[in-house]
């Protein structure tokens, strides 16, 4: 009897030891499924966008895109108040025009006015300037104060570059019933998801992460492969469209216009110059 009762003591108390091992595996289990599925969404949401023929990002901006930011669920609620927000991803031109590895972020945002309900939402920001990037990078971007935020533009106009400038440094789309369409994002906040990053990277740095040429865990290359390809299409389109138009022929100069000298009074001899 006493070798059982001292083996269940013995069980016992390698149970109470193995808990906090168990629960912290559990905890970190369930942190990476929670940023990979962040990943995951963020790469469908992208898909989804560029499948749209008259919705999705022209060539022409994302070219000119320095960055890029993918908010799958961003959620909006309100009542008198209203309140934006929602984590996701953005990824960042390196020097050789490359893409960096995803840093997570988060964004968060306040109304007033007459409002209520809810609504949830996919966002997708292209950023042009790379004073935008860095705003976030440095802590925390507000679209419309820190940087100029439009409604992404659509349709053929927009896909064929005409009669758009793309002068805003920040431009935003937003799915709504299935469609992707512009959307103003005035007055919400982006800033670094420092706990996200810790928990995938290892690092809260968005520079470091940035900065690290190494592939990050998965799923993230397939979302870097994807917005690699999107660009680079987008760069080739916009080439081709160059060389396809044909150059504007210069003017012509003005033939020089001579005028006849005025017959001589009757009497007088022309004068010579």
């Amino acid at each position: 009897m006493n070798r059982i009762a001292n083996l269940l003591v013995t069980l016992a108390a390698a149970s109470v030891l193995t808990l906090p091992a168990v629960a912290e595996t559990r905890e970190a289990a369930t942190v990476d499924t929670r940023e990979a599925a962040t990943l995951t969404q963020a790469l469908t949401v992208l898909r989804e966008l560029q499948a749209i023929p008259d919705q999705r990002v022209p060539d022409l901006l994302l070219a000119k895109a320095e960055g890029i930011i993918i908010l799958p669920a961003n959620v909006k609620v309100g009542l008198i108040f209203g309140a934006r927000f929602g984590n996701g991803v953005m990824l960042v031109r390196d020097e050789d025009r490359s893409w960096s590895n995803p840093v997570f972020v988060s964004t968060g945002g306040g109304s007033w006015g007459f409002q209520a309900g809810g609504q949830v939402s996919d966002i997708v920001l292209v950023l042009t300037t790379r004073d935008s990037v860095e705003g976030i990078t440095d802590g925390k971007l507000t679209l419309g104060a820190d940087a100029s935020v439009a409604a992404g533009p659509v349709g053929r106009t927009a896909m064929a570059g005409t009669s758009v400038t793309f002068d805003a440094e920040v431009y935003a789309y937003s799915k709504s019933q299935g469609l992707f369409a512009g959307v103003s994002l005035e007055g919400g906040g982006i800033f670094i998801a420092k706990k996200a990053n810790r928990r995938f990277h290892g690092t809260d740095s968005a520079a470091a992460i940035l900065a690290n040429r190494a592939p990050a865990p998965a799923p993230a290359p397939e979302l870097v492969a994807e917005v690699a390809k999107i660009t680079s299409g987008a760069h080739g389109a916009v080439a081709e469209k160059a060389v396809a138009e044909p150059a504007q022929p210069a003017a012509a100069p003005a033939e020089a216009k001579t005028y006849p000298l005025p017959d001589p009074e009757p009497g007088k001899e022309p004068s010579g110059n």
